[in-house]
């Protein structure tokens, strides 16, 4: 089977999705921190793929507040530990947030928490596995391979309704 790819645009910028066969394998962001090598990407293809239109539209359902919970197969490839520091990420729930200190307490060891982090940072599927959610010590903003902009967008965007009221007043 052969890897594929497709660009689309969105309020975060152009986004590069790759595919191999039916699954999804990334979605990444102008300027990711951690890129795969060239061949990960094979070769150009339209939107229009199933794989692709699947994807661009959970993904527009998502960030026009209308979806919190995806559905597109899948495949994020990497190390034993990626793999289970990945896994934890998709039971983080849609609004709410943990830090890399919490992760790495709950995956056996509290002082993980950089082994974490550096496996979040190299989360193959950004936004779907939602390493977006992952925050510092009292919830502050750190790292994130998409940027600090696409971050704070995208927290925001799962903000639920109370607490956004409760920053009007």
């Amino acid at each position: 089977m052969s890897s594929r790819h497709t660009t689309l645009d969105s309020p975060l910028g152009q986004l590069t999705l790759t595919a191999r066969g039916e699954f999804l394998t990334g979605i990444f962001y102008e300027g990711h921190w951690h890129m795969p090598p060239p061949d990960y990407f094979g070769d150009p293809v339209k939107v229009t793929d199933p794989v692709f239109a699947r994807t661009q539209s959970e993904l527009t359902e998502y960030l026009d507040g209308c979806r919190t919970v995806f559905d597109v197969q899948f495949e994020a490839l990497g190390n034993p530990f990626q793999q289970k520091v990945w896994e934890r990420l998709q039971h983080i729930p849609f609004g709410e947030t943990v830090s890399y200190g919490e992760l790495a307490a709950e995956l056996g060891d509290p002082h993980l928490a950089q082994a974490v982090g550096s496996a979040v940072g190299r989360n193959p599927i950004s936004i779907i596995i939602p390493c977006h959610r992952v925050v510092g010590r009292n919830g502050q903003l750190t790292g994130y391979a998409g940027g600090l902009r696409n971050k704070r967008f995208l927290l925001d965007l799962e903000e639920p309704e109370e607490v956004r009221e409760g920053k009007l007043f």
